[in-house]
């Protein structure tokens, strides 16, 4: 084999041989190594500047984001009696912690049934069919471990 052979021909010019070297304007810019991207000496400080420079960056991690939806704010207050469920429950009194857990599921699935899509903010995760069947059948099953499992005694 020849070495032309084993050049790669995207790297040959017409005429087969390799170039000599890139056309004025040709290739990368100014300050760039060999890669086509600017050399940069503190890669830190370059990636500050360039999420500085970006809408809703550095500024944008710290600002609180309030819900956008009405779903948001339902989503919310699920959250805020599913804790509360579970709270009610580690203190001894299980079966009225559970009760809440699953009414908030329950209620979470009659909002994300009655709500629009747009507006579900994070009740939407999967279809609307399929969001209210899990979220009203976990709630049922709680409800009926709640109200099936004996005392126990002591």
């Amino acid at each position: 084999m020849s070495g032309d052979a084993a050049q790669d021909p995207l790297d040959r010019e017409a005429g087969g041989e390799p170039p000599a070297s890139d056309p004025p304007g040709a290739g990368s810019a100014e300050g760039s190594g060999e890669s086509g991207f600017p050399e940069v000496d503190d890669p830190e400080a370059a990636r500050a500047d360039a999420l500085a420079a970006e809408p809703g960056g550095v500024r944008g991690v710290t600002e609180v984001r309030k819900p956008s939806t009405i779903g948001g704010m339902v989503y919310l207050g699920v959250l805020g009696g599913a804790l509360a469920g579970i709270g009610v429950a580690a203190t001894g009194a299980w079966r009225n912690g559970v009760s809440w857990l699953a009414i908030a599921l329950i209620a979470a699935a009659a909002a994300r049934l009655v709500l629009p899509d747009p507006d579900a903010g994070m009740l939407r995760v999967r279809s609307k069919l399929l969001d209210v069947v899990i979220l009203v059948g976990t709630g049922i099953a709680l409800l009926s471990l709640v109200a099936t499992i004996p005392n126990q005694p002591g």
